[in-house]
């Protein structure tokens, strides 16, 4: 008998790492931030079908509260572990593309009736931008780990690329909105 193990976005990142402890790092911190936003995505894609829970408007404003913070402290956290690994990565080539599209049309939502539904006092753009970069950033690692199990992963040049990409996004614009949303 045999166990079929599919290959992972995790397994790219290990497989192309000159050092296997830096990859191991960054993997581990990746897994925190696709956690924490997937919980912040689904928590806010709960609302906009209707489903009110926490059950107060005050419960929701602090359940996105602590979903913003806990994304945001993941996201902090990736700084070190990822500008590490892209440093030893030394792309091939300085012409590497991004692997990962750009936002579609199921992320270009618009959160103020559904925050006004909610009854969550909150920057609807700031909700809106940090959605957009978190749910980029999870169809990203998707995305990866797609490429993995058909055998089809970037080479380390655009794989550099994709990753320096979601690094300016995520650690820039998307760590701001969320600091904001936590506050």
């Amino acid at each position: 008998m045999s166990v079929r193990v599919d290959r992972t976005w995790a397994d790219v990142l290990v497989d192309c790492a000159p050092e296997v402890e830096t990859a191991e790092r960054l993997v581990r911190q990746l897994r925190a931030c696709e956690v924490s936003a997937l919980a912040f995505c689904r928590l806010l894609e709960r609302w906009a079908r209707g489903d009110a829970a926490p059950s107060t408007p005050g419960g929701r404003q602090a359940a996105l509260r602590r979903a913003a913070d806990r994304t945001e402290t993941a996201l902090v956290g990736l700084e070190a572990p990822l500008g590490r690994y892209l440093l030893e990565l030394e792309p091939e080539r300085a012409e590497g593309r991004s692997w990962y599209g750009a936002p579609g049309a199921a992320e270009l939502l618009e959160w103020t009736p559904v925050l006004d539904r909610a009854g969550v006092r909150v920057s609807p753009l700031r909700v809106t931008q940090a959605y957009l970069e978190l749910a980029v950033f999870l169809r990203a690692l998707a995305g990866l780990g797609d490429a993995a199990r058909i055998r089809s992963v970037p080479d380390r040049s655009s794989l550099w690329a994709g990753l320096f990409d979601l690094r300016e996004n995520l650690l820039g614009r998307a760590v701001d909105d969320l600091r904001a949303l936590a506050a």
